[in-house]
């Protein structure tokens, strides 16, 4: 009866240690960076973005109308070039926020630096690499915010 008591357990112990020689661990890091391989063809760069035009749709928006109305899949022949993005906001953990507006004067002379929110702007395709935005802001209300330049950030 010993004999059968302790062949049992030997029997239990090896087959418990066959099951945990199954378990395959993988690495989070692995996992995220197969996610992010998967997804290429919707991945935009910053630098596809910045340096881009900024457009207006010419329409009157207030903070009620304007939000998602569908993808934009290019530029359209009414809207009115309002500046380029300067660059791209991110906030401390890494989310896109907003971007840096050049609105106004002639040849970086008298122009004026603005944030736009991004919840105020939507992404528009310019050609296969690069993106425009649209703003339901126009070029006057654009000039009414306040300026920010590279003293704002230190």
């Amino acid at each position: 009866m010993r004999f059968l008591a302790t062949t049992a357990v030997a029997l239990t112990v090896a087959a418990t240690g066959a099951m945990a020689q199954d378990v395959v661990r993988v690495d989070p890091m692995t996992m995220e960076a197969d996610a992010l391989y998967s997804m290429q063809g919707q991945l935009i760069r910053t630098r596809d973005i910045t340096g881009g035009d900024i457009y207006t749709s010419n329409e009157a928006h207030d903070e009620m109308s304007w939000g998602y109305e569908g993808v934009y899949d290019g530029v359209g022949a009414d809207w009115n070039d309002i500046g380029d993005i300067e660059d791209i906001i991110l906030s401390t953990d890494g989310q896109m926020i907003g971007v840096v507006a050049e609105i106004g004067g002639f040849l970086d002379i008298g122009d004026k630096h603005v944030m736009i929110p991004l919840k105020d702007v939507s992404l528009v395709p310019v050609d296969d690499a690069n993106y425009a935005l649209i703003t339901r802001y126009n070029e006057e209300q654009l000039e009414q915010l306040p300026g920010i330049d590279e003293g704002w950030w230190d």
